[in-house]
């Protein structure tokens, strides 16, 4: 998921999480592994770690507050996050096998973008309560709670790891418009 407005809060306190990974490539729009629903993790190793490492730098190289690990090219029930809620709490984590287990409350359209359609925003409802539960890099369970922009981001990253874009949660003028923007961004496939 990408900012819907400015720069949010840097990486501070103990090491920064991405300082030792690689920034990959990012899979854009038409490409099938965004579409594809991503497999559960098995194996809490030094591989899953180094993932999330290049899963953080990556993010924060594209100014993202989420990341799924579709959008590197990677079928893995994974995202990190980095991302601030309604109040500028800012919220940072990986969470492995992730279930949205409560998305409630009202709904609220906002803006929101995807570092896998770079450039291309759209006023998306979502629901402004998110529960996600799922397992840190250790393997042990956790509970991450949203509200407001942060409660969207778990939404929108969720939605990633079953084959899902945000576009797919818009109807009428606004899908046509933010998929023609799409098509006619400078990085769309054959133009």
């Amino acid at each position: 998921m990408h900012h819907s407005s400015g720069a949010g809060p840097g990486p501070s306190g103990r090491a920064i999480p991405g300082s030792s990974g690689a920034v990959r490539p990012m899979r854009l729009l038409g490409d099938p592994v965004l579409r594809s629903a991503a497999a559960e993790v098995t194996g809490f190793d030094a591989e899953l770690a180094r993932l999330v490492e290049d899963m953080y730098a990556t993010m924060y190289a594209a100014d993202g507050v989420g990341l799924a690990a579709p959008q590197i090219g990677v079928p893995a029930r994974v995202f990190v996050y980095d991302c601030p809620d309604d109040e500028d709490r800012r919220h940072l984590g990986a969470v492995v096998n992730p279930r949205l287990t409560e998305a409630n409350g009202v709904v609220v359209p906002g803006t929101e973008g995807c570092l896998s359609l770079p450039g291309v925003t759209a006023t998306t409802p979502r629901f402004d309560h998110a529960i996600v539960e799922g397992y840190d890099l250790g393997g042990a369970p956790v509970r991450v709670e949203g509200t407001g922009f942060f409660a969207r981001c778990l939404q929108h990253e969720c939605d990633h790891l079953g084959g899902g874009l945000f576009t797919d949660r818009l109807t009428g003028l606004r899908r046509r418009r933010a998929l023609r923007a799409a098509r006619r961004a400078p990085w769309a496939r054959g133009g």
